[in-house]
This record gives structure tokens, sequence and C-alpha cells, in this order.
């Protein structure tokens, strides 16, 4: 839905924000299929890589792939996990995740 639109529909605080990224950055989020705030989560994991072309955003179903869920320890969805590094629970607000994917922009850097 959001793709078809041809924009993202990120705050302009979240998209100004989103230009200064200059490495990639890869969204993962655990889902389960009853989950009722998974669909919130995955969709704004995926806002951020529709805004830009250095950001990756994939919906992983923890139940499908216990490996994935075990590494990361999702022991409840959604779980987002940023770069390997950050961790995020549940479905927040946009600017709790933009300060979640800029926390990992800058341990990358370090």
């Amino acid at each position: 839905m959001d793709v078809s639109k041809g924009e993202s529909g990120l705050q302009p605080t979240s998209r100004e924000a989103v230009k200064g990224i200059t490495e990639p950055v890869h969204f993962q989020v655990f889902v389960t299929p009853t989950c009722p705030y998974c669909t919130q989560a995955v969709r704004l994991a995926h806002k951020f890589a529709i805004e830009s072309d250095l950001i990756r955003a994939d919906m992983i179903e923890a139940i499908e792939f216990p490996h994935l869920a075990n590494k990361y320890g999702v022991y409840g969805v959604p779980r987002t996990v940023i770069n390997d590094k950050v961790h995020q629970e549940g479905a927040v607000p946009e600017p709790m995740m933009l300060a979640k994917l800029l926390e990992a922009v800058r341990q990358e850097e370090a």
C-alpha cells in the first residue's frame, strides 16, 4: 500500500533524519500470525526502507525461523532488531523508532 503511493508517509522530522544516513541499515521485525500489533511495527520499518535506499526492512515470522528468534532473544512480538545490535520491543510510535534507528547508526559509526 505504501509503496504504491510512491512516498514513505513518514513525518518530516523522520524524513530529514533519514537523509543523513550514509551506511546501510537493516531492520528485522519479528512477528507471529496472531499478533495484533505486528502489522504496525512492520509497516513502520518498511516506511523507513521506502524513504532510503540504504535501509532494508524484513518481516520475520518467529515461529518459522526459530534459529533467528533464538539468536535475537525474541520472547515477545513485535520485536525489531536494527543492524543486529539495537532492539525495540513492541509497536512504538515513529519518533521512538527513529531514535532507535539513529542509535543503531551511531553504533555503526563508533
